[in-house]
């Protein structure tokens, strides 16, 4: 009786093969490939036909998201007039397992005569297409997953990795770091983390609930009260400098030293120096503070500012929950 699970192992095996064997062909040509891209001063066109075209566009994204900008041309629109977006300074990488896919031949020519740059991967290294290139990549494989031999399996299982550890290698060579990551994945959670500072989510202007040392506590509290942020309020002395903060906790704490605190100033409840963030900080650094010290709210300060003491907001830690930091 058939056996699926036994099958889908099949199919894990031979693609696993082909990516190991693709692993110890890797040789100078590698390196040289790496090169040209690296040298690269327009984009890197990726190109193929069928399965290969869904591969290289695969291929071209993550070459893009990885610093390296790149475009997906397909090659029968390239033969009537997709190819003036080729230009002088582009690297292209056709992708086809036998080479010599008619489809390919004009672009082909095309880079010749312009002298671009041409990677192909090749699993037939004979073949037309892999003699005109600058460099061919054997992404030959021993046996296709398909039962029948037929469809592209382990073939463009080898093609996908191969791609990837041409935009890896690359990253690495350029020095691509996280942050730049972030960058083109503003939309991601990665992207708000590494984007998102302190001051583009925190409470500031009238929200802001800041008294006075000699403030009499029913009018604290008012502003505890009152504000987008309740349960605190930043204590300044005469030059608008934080001193202190008042919380829920610390009425808590003076009523029982205190038969009526409500009769007192902010400066006799407050507790002293706050934990402050500046308002440039990543907003990921400001939850990282909230988590160490136990607390779920910041006073934000400017510290390159006249003013590096004078509180400019408050950040509450729902703030970064909404902000999908956390």
């Amino acid at each position: 009786m058939f056996n699926d699970i036994e099958e889908a192992r099949r199919v894990f095996d031979i693609e696993a093969r082909a990516i190991q064997n693709l692993k110890s062909r890797l040789d100078e040509r590698f390196v040289k490939a790496l090169d040209l891209l690296h040298e690269c001063g327009g984009k890197i066109i990726v190109t193929g036909m069928g399965k290969s075209g869904q591969v290289g566009r695969k291929i071209s994204s993550t070459l893009s998201s990885t610093g390296s900008p790149s475009v997906f041309l397909h090659p029968a629109e390239s033969s009537h007039g997709d190819l003036g977006v080729v230009a002088r300074g582009d690297v292209i990488i056709a992708i086809s397992y036998g080479g010599e896919s008619p489809e390919l031949r004009d672009l082909v020519q095309y880079a010749a005569r312009k002298g671009i740059p041409l990677i192909s991967m090749c699993g037939k290294v004979s073949s037309g297409l892999a003699k005109a290139s600058d460099v061919c990549l054997d992404i030959s494989v021993d046996e296709e997953a398909c039962p029948l031999g037929l469809a592209p399996t382990a073939s463009s299982t080898a093609s996908l990795a191969l791609g990837d550890a041409l935009a890896m290698a690359l990253l690495r060579r350029r020095g691509f770091r996280e942050r730049d990551f972030a960058e083109f994945h503003p939309g991601g959670s990665l992207g708000r983390r590494l984007l998102t500072r302190v001051g583009d989510v925190m409470h500031a202007g009238g929200a802001l609930p800041v008294v006075k040392i000699e403030t009499p506590m029913r009018e604290v509290i008012a502003q505890m009260t009152q504000k987008e942020v309740r349960g605190v309020a930043g204590v300044v002395d005469g030059s608008e400098n934080l001193v202190g903060i008042v919380t829920d906790g610390d009425i808590r704490r003076r009523l029982e030293k205190s038969g009526d605190p409500l009769s007192e100033k902010a400066g006799d409840v407050m507790s002293l120096n706050p934990k402050t963030i500046d308002a440039q900080e990543l907003a990921e650094k400001a939850l990282f503070v909230m988590e160490q010290f136990r607390i779920q709210t910041l006073f934000v300060v400017d510290r390159g500012g006249e003013c590096p003491r004078k509180p400019v907001g408050l950040l509450h830690l729902q703030d970064l929950i909404k902000a999908k930091i956390r």
